[in-house]
């Protein structure tokens, strides 16, 4: 006997629901985060404070570990990043687009301040606030890496400087 065939199931406004739900989810988050650090706040207040159940923040971001990534995501990667990045659409001199990484860098670096100053300050000494922002380090500076290494590639990297230090430090 043949298998019933499991036909896709897209509808507008069941993703636009979801995504209304999830933007609850994440500013009840940040609300609360900023108020009372991410290792006092609970799954139960999130949900509380953003009129949804339990389930629902696990099922929209699976952990307090999980909306604090998706909030740092949207903050870092927001607006002000997609417009760095465009800056660098069609740029193909290495040198231009090392230039260009500061942009970029700022652009973080602003989204991140703008939308997360308070909930830093609030969650200063929290080991999660502390590990997402080394995993966010890490992705900024493997999106740096490819820049440098083109740098490098084509030999405009400028004498003494190591590839591997680069990125890393301040010139002298």
């Amino acid at each position: 006997m043949a298998r019933p065939v499991k036909r896709s199931y897209k509808s507008d406004s069941r993703d636009a629901g979801a995504s209304r739900t999830r933007a609850k989810v994440l500013e009840a988050g940040k609300y609360l985060f900023s108020r009372k650090g991410i290792d006092a706040t609970t799954i139960a207040q999130i949900a509380e404070r953003a009129g949804v159940a339990e389930a629902t923040v696990y099922s929209t971001v699976k952990s307090k570990s999980g909306l604090l990534h998706a909030l740092m995501h949207d903050a870092i990667f927001g607006p002000r990043f997609q417009a760095a990045q465009e800056r660098l659409v069609g740029v193909t001199d290495p040198v231009r687009r090392i230039a260009l990484t500061a942009h970029v860098a700022r652009a973080i670096y602003e989204g991140e301040s703008a939308e997360l100053s308070l909930l830093m300050k609030a969650s200063a000494f929290s080991p999660e606030l502390r590990k997402t922002q080394k995993a966010f380090e890490a992705i900024r500076r493997d999106m740096q890496r490819d820049r440098i290494d083109a740098l490098f590639d084509a030999g405009r990297a400028r004498d003494g400087l190591d590839r591997s230090v680069a990125g890393t430090c301040t010139p002298s």
